[in-house]
């Protein structure tokens, strides 16, 4: 599974949902859907204007947390 920091990069920041819309001209429903965990895609320009924001690098916003394998009885 692939995890957004998005959240933990705005509370460090003190950002809301409308300041990240602000700063970087994304659809509020981009940033809100990366905020809540729900995007199921984000075009790369996004990526880079985010990294842009909070001066990370890509596996600061993101990182892959491997899911449990279920074992069969």
């Amino acid at each position: 599974m692939i995890r957004c920091n998005l959240s933990t990069l705005m509370g460090r920041d003190k950002l809301r949902i409308s300041d990240v819309v602000r700063e970087t001209g994304l659809n509020r429903s981009t940033i809100t859907a990366l905020y809540k965990e729900t995007a199921t895609r984000v075009d790369l320009p996004a990526i880079d204007l985010l990294c842009r924001l909070f001066r990370c690098q890509v596996g600061d916003l993101f990182e892959h947390q491997p899911e449990a394998i279920e074992e069969l009885p």
